[in-house]
């Protein structure tokens, strides 16, 4: 059973970094007409997306890693409904990216064993911290995408209707979060996750 569970875990894993990912929902700014870049602005955007590409790289391996040491099925489920949108974040990502005439990151899987990583730690806290930590990371994503909807150029709408709805979602799994009795992480706890995003987003906008 354990090996079972062991060869599902690294499935997803290698479905996660290699495998184009499925959305059921529409991508949003689909309707409107591709933007007037120039080839400047073209590269930037397409960093900005690969950057958010890699947050949800980040996030699927949070959430697997948080699931697989909590022991409540309401969070499990929880987890697992913020990681299918998640996977639809990284569905419209991908696919932005590859619009824009960009490239995903080549260190995603290094980005996933990390997150992966993190996300265990969180959950041998036990379940109140670990959803602690869900919430808290679903907080500075929300103010990471606000940020880099402001870095767009304006007349890129496909582009920031994407992120708009990710930070909708985002702020979402968050509320959820707390209603499932989230603890309040300490503050040297959430400096150390603002550094490490912030190493991982100047990083993927480069590589």
């Amino acid at each position: 059973m354990m090996i079972d569970q062991l060869i599902g875990e690294f499935d997803k894993a290698l479905r996660t970094v290699f495998a184009p990912a499925q959305t059921l929902r529409p991508l949003p700014g689909a309707g409107h007409p591709e933007a007037d870049l120039d080839d400047a602005e073209r590269a930037h955007a397409a960093a900005l997306m690969r950057v958010n590409h890699c947050g949800e790289i980040c996030a699927q391996a949070l959430y697997q890693g948080q699931a697989m040491t909590s022991h409540d099925a309401s969070i499990k489920q929880a987890l697992k409904h913020a990681a299918q949108e998640e996977t639809e974040h990284l569905a419209w990502t991908g696919q932005r990216i590859a619009e824009l005439g960009g490239r995903k990151s080549f260190l995603n899987p290094l980005w996933y064993a990390g997150a992966l990583s993190i996300g265990v730690l969180a959950g041998r806290f036990g379940d109140a911290w670990n959803l602690g930590f869900l919430a808290e990371t679903e907080r500075q994503v929300e103010a990471h995408l606000e940020n880099h909807t402001a870095r767009l150029p304006l007349q890129d709408r496909r582009s920031r209707e994407i992120l708009e709805q990710m930070r909708h979602d985002e702020a979402g799994h968050a509320e959820t979060a707390l209603r499932l009795g989230a603890r309040e992480l300490p503050r040297p706890i959430k400096q150390a996750m603002l550094l490490a995003s912030s190493v991982m987003t100047r990083t993927a906008y480069l590589v």
